[in-house]
């Protein structure tokens, strides 16, 4: 009963986030109901609730962690723009391909030749670093058939390390004396999930106003529309990964012989893909459906894309109530040293090439 009580407030409180976002309800007083609930939250409920209660549901917590993530990428994929992205982050294309392969090689480094990591959870932290938090390992965990308890440990550290960044990256940007735009691109690629790269965007232009008035630009702008053009990579990145993979993942599953390559690709990645066409191409497409229909369409693929946000927040639950003392004693720290130790070496050298510039 305690764990279907639960599923049911959260479920509820994040519905009522959605309708807030897309039909803008004002609740008044009761507005926290609607906004409590975090992908933080989510994932930490999970955690308090197994490591209380133990594994309940198991099978059930699977399927939804499992089936709940994938349909929710592809509603992602209706929130995308391929033309928007890349034309807002042209200046950083170079700078963020750079970026992300080398996040990758490293990661590799630090999690299977140092810390010796296993593999699934350390390409889980280095896809999450490389590109965008969450949303990334989320789509790249079922193209691994990651376990549960990789996912949630992956999920954890990367949110462990969007909070700090959150209130560390705009002191250091001020004690740096950071332009707009220095930060904007630091955070963009420093930082993990976009909530956390808008939020300290946010507060570098709270906290200096008088920049985005001389400079013209604000660093939440820059950071935005950099990160827009790194979400892109999660296509790049779950089309590549089978295919890196293909004989850990033959030899791991089923023992049979390896799947030619086309059928490496998951069927939700080909839809995830097949969403952002759709909406880059024809449901914000003026020209070809009209531009009052395209508004509409516009808004359609928003509050989809709104949606599956709250739907992975509501599957982090599953992914964290997967998570038990003996899948925590068998993890230990080393993945948490390798997501500190990528963060941190990430963060350092693009500030570096940042100020260099």
């Amino acid at each position: 009963m305690c764990y279907i009580a639960i599923v049911a407030i959260l479920g509820v409180s994040l519905l009522m986030g959605f309708a807030v976002e897309v039909f803008d309800i004002d609740l008044g007083s009761m507005a926290w109901v609607a906004n409590w609930v975090s992908s933080p939250i989510a994932l930490a409920i999970g955690f308090v609730f197994a490591l209380l209660f133990g594994k309940v549901f198991p099978n059930f917590n699977k399927l939804m962690s499992k089936k709940l993530l994938q349909y929710s990428v592809v509603g992602l994929g209706l929130g995308m723009n391929v033309n928007k992205a890349i034309m807002s982050g042209a200046e950083g294309m170079l700078f963020t391909i750079v970026s992300v392969f080398g996040t990758l090689i490293l990661g590799w480094l630090f999690g299977r030749k140092l810390l010796k990591v296993d593999w699934q959870t350390s390409y889980l932290l280095s896809s999450g670093t490389a590109i965008c938090g969450g949303s990334a390992i989320a789509a790249v965990g079922p193209v691994i058939k990651a376990k549960a308890e990789s996912m949630s440990v992956a999920l954890g550290v990367v949110f462990i390390l969007n909070a700090v960044a959150l209130f560390l990256f705009p002191v250091i940007g001020d004690i740096l004396g950071m332009s707009m735009k220095q930060f904007g691109m630091w955070a963009a690629i420093a930082i993990h999930d976009t909530s956390s790269v808008v939020g300290a965007g946010a507060a570098y232009d709270q906290m200096h106003p008088e920049l985005v008035a001389s400079q013209g630009v604000s660093a939440l702008e820059v950071a935005t529309t950099i990160k827009l053009t790194r979400a892109l990579w999660i296509v790049v990145i779950a089309l590549v990964t089978p295919f890196l993979f293909r004989k850990r993942l033959a030899t791991e599953g089923d023992g049979s012989a390896l799947k030619p390559w086309y059928k490496c690709v998951p069927r939700f990645i080909v839809w995830f893909i097949i969403a952002i066409l759709f909406n880059t191409y024809v449901l914000s497409n003026g020209a070809l459906i009209g531009d009052v229909a395209a508004t509409i369409g516009g808004n359609f693929s928003g509050a989809v894309s709104k949606l599956a946000k709250h739907l992975i927040t509501l599957s982090l639950f599953f992914i964290g109530a997967s998570l038990t003392r003996e899948t925590l004693r068998s993890v230990g720290v080393k993945p948490l040293v390798q997501g500190i130790m990528l963060w941190a070496s990430i963060s350092v050298i693009s500030l570096v090439y940042i100020l260099s510039k």
